[in-house]
This record gives structure tokens, C-alpha cells and sequence, in this order.
């Protein structure tokens, strides 16, 4: 591009949200650590893939970009950052409040200091084959973006899918967006299977993929005519920002009063009645929303019967069979159109026609308030993870795993002791008044109600096993007086 283009195209920023618990693709994907975090289709997490492909839509003078995220994902959020080429702006959400308040927080971060780019705003956990092709559409949608209109990137049908929301295209615009860009006639969700048909047949609906272009100024000056409560509470929100690290944290008070919506809902089915023009440009770069497991295994390559395996998995005589093994070995003997995924504490099985209703399943663990909805058995915290191998009434053993030069908050029990033993690694103890070094083989106890830290100075993970003994073993029995990480 030369530096009279470079001047003209539109000031780009990228915003990815990453919310959501992604619940169908349970039990890899849990509300402590959602599927935009896990490695579904590659070596890579769907949220890596998804900052990536933003690289090349970049502009000169834009080198930035945002993630909204919440505010328990916020340190797992950063360590999948890290390899970006492009400076991340983490925006921590201290409550949920969907995709609409995300995007309003993401244009007043935008705004603030007197710019207004484009805004190319995308999903953390969607896939797509066809990078260049993803960056010429957002190039187009750019071009839209900067005359003032919202742009959704659509995708067209290539069957009747009734798992996707559909957007209704008009006509034809005569634009430097380049071929096929339309008019946005209207939003439509999750049809029946008929109407996904008809829909189909029409060559008048595109798949919704999610994926906005829209100036900072223009979204909010949306956001404030179709839903100004929204506008408002997060307007507040922002006011009273706070800076913890390199995040920002909008106010929670604030944050809490204000509608939960989503983009679509919000503004993008009310455009016509805020005086907004709204067009398609569409999109052809093998999108896929990686929404449910039986997209997953459309999107993995298959052996000659159609089977995709990842793990410790044997087949015989299997057909169109997914099988994912996490710890343990899975063997499916004359399965067909079977999913079977295995994580150290649940396994599913399922129809793969029936993949959208494992949401129900999430439903039914929450409802008998069981933890498996949110929490895997191996859980992680800013300063590495912790398994949890065995647990009894009175005692819980756990696999402690800390990564070099970081540092667990100073803090105290009430209801346990510990008894920590190094396995690999060297490990720093502060316990009441006494600091030592442990190193591999050796142990110590924490008794019940004395102050502690444990620290890794090494350059390898410290790898140690723990046992607590008492009458209660939950998370909330921790009283923090100094955490690196800001957490209470």
C-alpha cells in the first residue's frame, strides 16, 4: 500500500469479545475456562487463532487492539495474548452483561482520546480457513464502516442450518466495498427447519457471522437512540474506570445496573429506526462458529469412514464417529454419528444429530448445583493450576503445578492445614515469621490459621503435591493480605 492509500483507508482498530461459556461444548468447555480458551481445531486456542487473523487487516497508525473478556478469564486471557504481534487492551468485565455493553465499553476505550476508528469487531471462538479472504471483507466492510453505515459480515447458506441466526439482504449497493455488498433488510434468528429451507432456496438470507464494522461514533450514537440504558450505565461505567495492570475495569455498580443485550438485539434489528443505514458484505473464508461438537467434527479431517479422533482413541467398525479423550483411553466398537468426549471428571456421549441439546445437559448440572458446570478438575489460576486428585471428608489431596518466578498470595486458613512435598522444581516458603527453600523430595506443614506463601525463584515449573486436613476444604476458606494479581 502506498503512503497516499496508507493516509485514506479507514483507521482500524480490532475489538475481540470474549465472553460467553460456550455451554453445548461442555464438559472441554467450562464456565472457569470456555471453549474460546481451548485448543478445539489445532495447536492453538480458538481466542490465538482469532487475535492472528486480525494482523493483517492492521493499518500503519494501528497497532492496537481490544479484548473484552470477564473478569475470571482475565489472567488465562493474557497468557494466550502474548504471542500476538499487536498491543491488547484488556477491558475486564466485573459482570456479564453480553455482547452489546461489551462492544459500548470497547467505542468509549476507542473515543476517548478524541479518535474514531473502525471498529472490526469478531467472536474469540469462531474458525475460518481463509485468512485472506477474511481480511479482504473486513477491507470492504472498512470502506462502509467509514461513510457512516453498520456493517455485518455475512456468510452465504450452504445448507439449511437451524443453528445459526440468518440476516435478510437487500439490494445491491454501488460502492468501493467492492463485489456483493447489500443493503441489510433484517435480522432473523435460529429458524425452524422449513424456514432455514426456505431461506435457503430464496438466495435472499446469509448465515450471521457475528462479525460487525462499524466507526466508534456511529455505534454509539446507535447504541444511545435504540437502547439508552445500555448507553447510559456503561457511559457511567467507563467514568469510573479503574486500572488494575494492564486492564481496565469498568465500574461494577455501575456495570451491574445496565441491560444485558446482544448486538443484534440491541441495535442491529432497530437500525432502521435510529436513522442508520446497515449493509452486508459477504463473507467466503470457510466460517464456522465452532457453536456445538458436531461442528467440530465438520471442521476436523476424517479418515475414510468419516471418524475424528483426538487422544487415546481406538475404533472398530466405527462410522462418523467423534471421539475425544482427554486423560483416559476411549474405545467405540460399531458407533455411528456418535460423539464421545472424556475429561478427568465427566464424560458425554451423544448423537451427533443431537449436538445443539448438550446445553440442557449444563442446564441440569447447574440446577443440581453440581461444579462440573463450572470448573474442570484441573482449574487455573494466574500463577499456573491446581488438580484436584482425591477428596474424602475430612481431606482433600491436590496436584500443584507453579510456574517460574510466580508467586501465590500471602494468606491464611481457618477450617485446614497443608502439607505440601516438592516433587520437581524448587519452591520458597514464607510460613508465620520463618522464609526456607524446599527442593525436590522434601516437605512441610502449614498449620491451621498461620500466615503463608508459596513461591517459585526457579526457571522450571515447581511441581509439588498437596494434602489439606480439615473440616472444611472449599476455595472460600482463603483470607488474602497480599496478592500480586489484585485479587481479595
Amino acid at each position: 500500500m502506498s503512503d497516499a492509500a496508507a493516509a485514506r483507508a479507514p483507521q482500524i482498530l480490532p475489538v475481540v469479545l470474549a465472553g460467553g461459556s460456550g455451554t453445548r461444548l461442555w464438559p472441554l468447555s467450562r464456565e472457569a475456562y470456555p471453549k474460546q480458551l481451548l485448543a478445539l481445531i489445532g495447536e492453538r486456542s480458538l481466542l490465538e487463532m482469532s487475535v492472528s487473523r486480525l494482523d493483517g487487516i492492521a493499518t500503519p497508525q494501528a497497532k492496537r487492539g481490544v479484548v473484552v473478556c470477564a473478569d475470571e478469564h482475565r489472567f488465562q486471557v493474557a497468557r494466550h495474548l502474548e504471542a500476538s504481534a499487536r498491543e491488547w487492551q484488556t477491558i475486564v468485565e466485573p459482570v456479564a452483561r453480553n455482547t452489546a455493553p461489551a462492544l459500548t465499553l470497547a467505542a468509549l476505550y476507542a473515543t476517548a482520546d478524541g479518535a474514531d476508528p473502525v471498529l472490526v469487531v469478531t467472536p474469540a471462538d469462531h474458525a475460518i480457513d481463509d485468512v485472506p479472504a477474511f481480511e479482504r471483507a473486513v477491507r470492504g466492510a472498512a470502506i462502509l464502516a467509514q461513510e457512516g453505515k453498520v456493517v455485518t459480515l455475512g456468510v452465504v447458506p450452504t445448507r439449511a442450518e437451524t443453528g445459526y441466526g440468518y440476516i435478510e439482504t437487500g439490494a445491491a449497493l454501488d460502492s468501493a466495498a467492492g463485489h456483493g455488498a447489500r443493503a441489510l433488510a433484517r435480522f432473523v434468528e435460529k429458524p425452524t427447519c422449513e424456514t432455514a429451507e426456505a431461506f435457503v432456496a430464496s438466495g435472499k438470507y446469509w448465515w450471521n457471522a457475528g462479525i460487525f464494522v462499524v466507526r466508534a461514533s456511529v455505534w454509539l450514537n446507535a447504541i444511545d437512540k435504540a437502547h439508552r440504558d445500555i448507553a447510559h450505565s456503561c457511559h457511567m461505567a467507563w467514568m469510573r474506570a479503574t486500572r488494575e495492570g494492564d486492564a481496565l475495569r469498568p465500574d461494577a455498580e455501575r456495570l451491574a445496573t445496565c441491560p444485558s443485550d446482544s448486538i443484534d438485539y440491541a441495535v442491529m434489528e432497530r437500525l432502521a429506526d435510529c436513522g442508520i443505514d446497515g449493509a452486508v458484505v459477504p463473507l467466503e473464508a470457510g466460517w464456522n462458529d465452532v457453536g456445538a461438537w458436531d461442528a467440530v467434527w465438520d471442521i476436523l479431517p476424517k479418515d475414510d469412514a468419516g471418524n475424528v479422533t483426538r487422544g487415546d482413541v481406538l475404533l472398530a467398525n466405527a462410522s462418523r464417529t467423534y471421539a475425544h479423550s482427554e486423560d483416559r483411553l476411549i474405545a467405540c466398537v460399531g458407533t455411528t454419528d456418535l460423539i464421545v468426549v472424556e475429561t478427568a471428571d465427566a464424560v458425554l456421549v451423544a448423537d451427533r444429530r443431537h449436538a445443539q441439546e448438550v446445553k440442557a445437559i449444563v442446564g441440569g448440572i447447574r440446577k443440581r448445583e453440581r461444579t462440573e458446570a463450572a470448573h474442570h478438575r484441573k482449574v487455573q489460576r494466574p500463577w499456573g493450576y491446581y488438580d484436584s486428585i482425591d477428596k474424602g471428608a475430612r481431606y482433600q489431596v491436590k496436584r500443584i503445578v507453579v510456574m517460574p518466578g510466580a508467586t501465590l498470595s500471602l494468606q491464611l486458613h481457618y477450617h485446614r492445614s497443608e502439607h505440601w512435598i516438592v516433587v520437581s522444581g524448587t519452591a520458597r516458603v514464607t510460613r508465620g515469621e520463618e522464609t526456607f527453600v524446599l527442593e525436590e523430595n522434601q516437605s512441610t506443614y502449614v498449620p491451621i490459621g498461620v500466615k503463608h506463601r508459596l513461591e517459585n525463584p526457579g526457571r522450571v515449573p515447581l511441581e509439588m503435591i498437596e494434602v489439606q486436613c480439615g473440616s472444611y476444604l472449599g476455595e472460600d476458606d482463603i483470607v488474602r493480605f497480599d496478592d500480586r494479581y489484585g485479587r481479595q
